[in-house]
């Protein structure tokens, strides 16, 4: 309360808060905001602790809190877009407009508060606002949308389009993750709902939508002020660093106006959108002058104002505690003593059973109660008589704050699809066969228009199809390179060719069920269920299982626990979490006696395989080794032995593991990865192995024939689709070679203090490569690799480079399969 009454004592004060940490800055600035309902704006040092310090807020409040990002990909590069960032910037701007409960809290950082937004008044004049039984008119909506720089299009499937069809108006506004459908009854708005652009169906039906024009626009710039213009005037601005953010915003602008001189003329005649910086960012002397007209309370470790408002707190951290779990009862016993009570945060109900199934085993009198919610960071206070502590530092787990699904560019594809067609371009309709696309016609059904795709058939015969049934049209794609013969409506040739492809097919099904009949009739080992040692290890892993990995874990329990062998292809892209389930799989047959043998197509994921098995299971009684051409015939031998006599359990290894020299002593899982990249030969060996022990096959691009044996049961599929929380999509551009891009990319990714792989099909050429690299950016390490290198150089390369001693890695296709390497982003 001290601090509030000093909030409110004087005009625009200056606070400092010490001594906060972990958490505990979130909580207090919660505790201040339920006294004084002001407006919060924090600004923390970068992007990610901004996030991390949202989801705090969020998970306290329970409710959404707003992110004002930066509109750009790169810091204060304003030729690089980022639409969703845009959107998201749109969004805050109008729930500040409206003055709405949810716009109360905003969290930013340096880059995005440098940016200047366009001016309030020129807001409200350029939204408008549609309701339901309003009067508008299909004209005067066309003509409002397109004097605000609104793209009229077939279809819509990104911010800024509109189309019309009818009297149904579909609009993508920037303040809005999907697009609204409007249908007019005459000129009056019958009804306004939201949908999803990939399938069309309707999200929610809503009573009025606010239609914001791209903020960015050049005709909305002209008159750009700062952020801090923009929020009422008595907003609180809580800093973590005024000094770090006013020196980032001091090099930004800077390296904006440099880029701004570089353009050349052209450039920017082709790119209207861009605006000169002194119009589209604040100076720090700007944003330093802006600051004094705020109350603003700095809550970090530094402090930039003089001021004798300063208010000390006593928070500890929370206590290392390792995963020793007698050390978290000793110390929840000691704070119960003091008087302190006990909270442990977790937004996983699993984790809490596994916490007390844990206190359970080893001591019951410990006390503590568990909250449904997650925090970056667990803290004592002694002063209060709390102890707030999170699960994943108990666990030494993984956290990472949880995203908002906003708006994702690859959402629309169907309808682009539809876009990119052109007339005399081959479709199959699922029922009638071959014909052609002829174009978009709009056609009047029982009074309405509708929007119909036109196809023509054999003879000139026409077929109409509606919008709405796009998903039975395919682009064609056959074999021969020639024109397809169109089928003939009205006709039965193209059920004939239906049946008949289906005859054949069901053929070839035959031979293999007889082949996969065979392996089920075989007796396999019967794993016992999972004893104590299996959920420790799951408990030890550092992430959250994701959904999909969870089922796909179960999937395998459940085969390895039955009579006959397993057969189960796991599918899932890089990076979903398929090596975590085989570690789990092999270690359920260690657990039993068995032994299990991994199988790798490339020499460098044998090692990176070993690394990652030995790091996850070294706190067990379990034997991990591999086998290479890096190692020397010797050491091959000396393992081999080892496994005959039973002494190894887990073997990783290339199809070397197939030779007729490699005896295990009682294999019981064979786990293979990437099972497409293994010539025939080696594909016969495993039929031979396979018969009576358990297989999993881990992939993450499943050939036809492999996905097609499990598509017709005769291999058990689970499928990972479910990225981890947070999981960045991949963005892929396609440039003609550029010394100039090659630069930006490589400077960008090692400012960030990220790696490169930069990938080239030809050995010869690799040095040259790795040469004009190191003349483009003199200040990288590179490192070259390749199939031809003998093993301990290409092994020493790509340990420089896991190791983070070399930057870029100038390499053929050899680093491909399944490579983890978390720094390299580029």
């Amino acid at each position: 309360t001290e601090f509030t009454k000093a909030l409110n004592s004087t005009k625009n004060p200056k606070i400092q808060l010490k001594g906060l940490v972990g958490s505990a800055d979130a909580i207090v600035a919660l505790s201040s905001y339920f006294l004084l309902h002001k407006p919060i704006l924090f600004v923390l040092p970068d992007r990610e602790e901004a996030a991390y310090f949202q989801s705090d807020l969020e998970s306290v409040l329970d409710t959404q809190v707003l992110l004002f990002p930066s509109s750009y990909r790169k810091s204060f590069d304003f030729t690089q877009v980022d639409t969703a960032n845009v959107l998201a910037r749109a969004e805050v701007l109008n729930e500040l407009n409206h003055d709405s409960e949810y716009g109360k809290i905003v969290v930013s950082y340096p880059e995005a508060i440098a940016e200047k937004v366009i001016d309030r008044s020129a807001l409200e004049k350029n939204t408008l606002e549609i309701s339901l039984g309003a009067k508008l008119g299909i004209d005067f909506i066309n003509e409002f949308l397109i004097d605000y720089d609104f793209d009229r299009r077939d279809f819509v499937y990104e911010p800024g389009q509109f189309s019309i069809r009818g009297g149904i108006v579909d609009i993508f506004s920037f303040s809005s993750d999907l697009p609204y459908r409007i249908e007019f009854f005459g000129d009056e708005v019958e009804s306004i709902r939201s949908f999803e652009i990939e399938s069309q169906l309707s999200v929610a039906d809503v009573k009025t939508l606010t239609i914001v024009p791209n903020v960015q626009a050049k005709f909305l710039t002209e008159s750009n002020i700062s952020i801090l213009d923009y929020i009422d005037q008595d907003t609180q601005l809580w800093f973590k660093d005024v000094e770090f953010t006013l020196d980032i915003v001091k090099a930004g602008y800077k390296k904006a106006v440099e880029l701004w001189k570089a353009l050349s003329l052209d450039d920017k005649n082709k790119n209207p959108d861009w605006i000169d910086p002194k119009f589209a960012f604040s100076d720090e002397k700007l944003l330093g002058d802006h600051l004094h007209d705020f109350p603003l309370v700095e809550f970090g470790k530094q402090f930039f104002y003089k001021t004798d408002d300063r208010f000390e707190f006593e928070t500890k951290p929370q206590p290392s505690f390792n995963k020793d779990f007698n050390l978290l009862i000793h110390n929840l016993k000691e704070n119960e003593k003091e008087g302190i009570v006990n909270f442990i945060f977790t937004d996983s109900p699993k984790q809490i059973e596994r916490l007390y199934a844990i206190l359970e085993d080893i001591d019951k009198t410990a006390k503590f109660t568990p909250i449904n919610s997650m925090l970056r960071e667990g803290f004592v206070d002694p002063k209060i008589q709390t102890a707030f502590y999170t699960d994943h530092q108990i666990f030494d787990r993984y956290y990472k704050y949880k995203l908002k699904k906003g708006y994702q560019k690859s959402q629309a594809i169907t309808l682009k699809d539809l876009r990119e067609l052109k007339s005399g371009d081959y479709v199959t309709h699922i029922d009638h066969g071959i014909g052609k696309y002829a174009g978009l016609e709009k056609v009047e059904v029982n009074g309405k228009t509708q929007e119909m795709i036109r196809l023509i058939y054999a003879d000139n015969d026409l077929l109409y199809v509606n919008i709405n049934s796009l998903n039975r049209i395919a682009k064609y794609s056959g074999k021969e390179s020639g024109v397809p013969k169109m089928n003939k409506l009205g006709t039965d040739a193209w059920d004939k060719l239906k049946k008949n492809t289906k005859k054949k097919v069901k053929d070839i099904a035959r031979d293999l069920i007889k082949l996969y009949a065979l392996r089920k009739t075989q007796a396999g080992t019967a794993f016992s269920p999972d004893g104590y040692l299996q959920t420790e290890l799951e408990a030890s892993f550092i992430y959250e299982d994701t959904p999909d990995q969870l089922k796909a874990t179960q999937d395998v329990k459940r085969d390895m626990e039955a009579p006959h062998p397993m057969d189960r292809l796991v599918c899932g892209d890089v990076g979903f979490g398929k090596t975590e389930i085989a570690v789990r799989a092999a270690f359920k047959a260690v657990a039993e006696g068995k032994q299990a043998a991994i199988l790798v197509p490339t020499t460098i994921l044998a090692l990176q395989h070993f690394k990652t098995f030995s790091s996850r299971l070294k706190d067990f009684p379990v034997t991990v080794d591999y086998i290479n051409r890096f190692k020397t015939n010797k050491q091959i031998k000396d393992t081999l032995a080892e496994a005959a006599a039973g002494k190894v359990d887990i073997l990783i290894g290339t199809h070397r593991l197939l030779s007729k020299d490699v005896k295990f002593k009682d294999l019981g899982i064979m786990i293979i990865d990437e099972e497409q990249k293994f010539g025939v030969t080696a594909k016969e060996r495993l039929k031979a192995v396979r018969v009576n022990v358990d297989t999993l096959t881990l992939t993450a691009t499943p050939i036809p024939r492999t996905l097609h044996f499990s598509l017709m049961g005769a291999r058990d599929l689970s499928i990972i689709s479910t990225p981890p929380p947070n999981r960045q999509p991949v963005s892929t551009e396609l440039h003609v070679f550029n010394d100039k891009l090659i630069q930006e990319a490589v400077q960008f990714e090692l400012d960030r203090g990220g790696q490169v792989f930069f990938i080239h099909n030809r050995v010869n050429d690799l040095m040259q490569l790795g040469g004009l690299i190191q003349k483009l950016v003199p200040k990288a390490r590179i490192g070259i690799a390749h199939g031809q290198l003998d093993g301990d150089q290409l092994e020493d390369v790509m340990l420089d480079f896991i190791n983070g001693e070399k930057d870029v890695l100038v390499a053929t296709t050899i680093i491909e399969a399944g490579l983890d390497i978390p720094n390299a982003n580029t």
